[in-house]
């Protein structure tokens, strides 16, 4: 939700997503107080707006500690790999595109995959998966 004040002063929250199913909503008038223009149309949100209550406040969290991960860790009480997740999650919501996502994931599977098979032992496959870059 997106806070926004109104003239008398009263914190109103518009929101992006529907209650009822939870998908992006779309506004479809705007109005001027000042003179009663009102201009209606299909307006798109901005991606802020279709993020999940969640994703907002992980975002807020992340920016009050200027980005540092430790500190969003320590704050939310979650590990290095859940704030890498779910940044992942919120820059793909916005619509951005993750470089070298797929090319990590898929030499991770490679490596589970030849654990899995008996090609290599648990700790060798625990030093590949700390060589490969996210």
């Amino acid at each position: 939700m997106i806070e926004i004040k109104d003239i008398g002063g009263f914190m109103k929250k518009m929101i992006g997503r529907c209650p009822i199913c939870g998908q992006a909503l779309t506004v479809t008038s705007l109005f001027c107080k000042e003179c009663n223009l009102t201009i209606s149309s299909d307006f798109e949100l901005d991606g802020f707006f279709k993020l999940t209550n969640e994703q907002l406040l992980f975002v807020k969290t992340f920016i009050r500690n200027r980005g540092n991960i430790k500190e969003v860790e320590k704050e939310l009480g979650i590990s290095y790999p859940t704030v890498r997740n779910k940044l992942d999650e919120i820059i793909e919501a916005l619509g951005y595109k993750i470089e070298g996502k797929d090319d990590f994931q898929n030499k991770r599977k490679e490596i589970l995959s030849k654990l899995e098979k008996g090609e290599i032992t648990s700790e060798q496959a625990i030093e590949l998966l700390k060589e490969i870059e996210y």
